[in-house]
């Protein structure tokens, strides 16, 4: 038999945690000196204070942690109740995970202030394009809003120009506009150049659009879309500080996208009109 000191010690656990269990029920000690009230665990009960700690680190309620060990709960739900959990803990991982890459281009953009010249940023004239492509809507221009909904838009595209046999001509081109009804929420559309005829791709949902040609400023941005934050403020820098003023969300052209992101070159391309 252990002392309530010995057996949190062998546990990890604090003697406070062992008595608050005793006194919900959930791990009664093996024995307690009804004189003094002092508690004796022996080493059998290891193994119970290893499923109640388990469970608890999975984000059971102590409540459903005494049914669990108290065989209230069947095996099959018990499989569910974990198969659920797990779930929503690697939910939870991939937002932490979406939110630091987030505050690491935050991070590298206000490192960067002043270090990226403007010498960067090129007004050309850009001609009109036809691209095909295909429409989401967004939340917000934030990229944790953006990526979930580009990205199953360009996975399906390009498979579905295959079947209707039509092949880009030229690079992929995703621009953005306000969603009617305000709100913030924001129209993706994911596209590539083709030459295909203007109007519907049969019933793919696919649409082929002529875009007008329009005055831009231009960057070019070298690295994964979830680091564009510091190239666009440069970009926004520049056009605060010139003669023009934005006339919309900025284009992004592919020009290169090979398998690894960080490899990736995209021109950013922000319509201009005079001050």
């Amino acid at each position: 038999m252990f002392t309530i000191g010995d057996f949190a010690r062998y546990g990890r656990v604090s003697a406070r945690m062992l008595r608050h269990y005793d006194a919900v029920g959930l791990l009664h000690p093996d024995r307690t000196d009804p004189a003094t009230g002092y508690r004796y665990y022996g080493a059998g009960l290891l193994a119970r204070l290893n499923r109640i700690i388990a469970l608890k680190d999975l984000g059971f309620t102590l409540q459903q942690v005494r049914a669990v060990l108290d065989e209230e709960v069947g095996s099959e739900e018990l499989r569910g109740m974990l198969r659920l959990r797990r779930s929503e803990l690697e939910a939870a991982m991939a937002a932490a995970a979406a939110r630091l890459v987030q505050v690491e281009a935050r991070l590298r953009s206000i490192e960067s202030e002043g270090h990226m010249s403007a010498d960067d940023v090129v007004i050309k004239s850009v001609p009109a394009v036809r691209v095909a492509e295909l429409t989401g809507v967004a939340e917000g221009y934030e990229p944790e809003n953006i990526t979930p909904v580009i990205r199953p838009l360009y996975e399906r595209l390009f498979p579905l120009l295959g079947k209707a046999g039509i092949s880009p001509t030229g690079p992929g081109i995703a621009r953005y506009q306000d969603a009617p009804g305000g709100g913030g929420a924001v129209v993706v559309h994911a596209g590539v150049t083709v030459s295909a005829p203007v109007g519907p791709v049969g019933d793919t949902g696919v649409t082929v659009v002529e875009l007008p040609p329009f005055e831009a400023a231009t960057i070019v941005h070298r690295g994964s879309m979830e680091n564009i934050l510091t190239t666009a403020q440069t970009l926004a820098r520049w056009i605060d500080a010139s003669d023009h003023r934005s006339a919309g969300y900025a284009r992004e052209v592919n020009l290169e996208c090979p398998e690894d992101e960080e490899n990736w070159v995209t021109e950013l391309q922000e319509p201009l009109t005079r001050r």
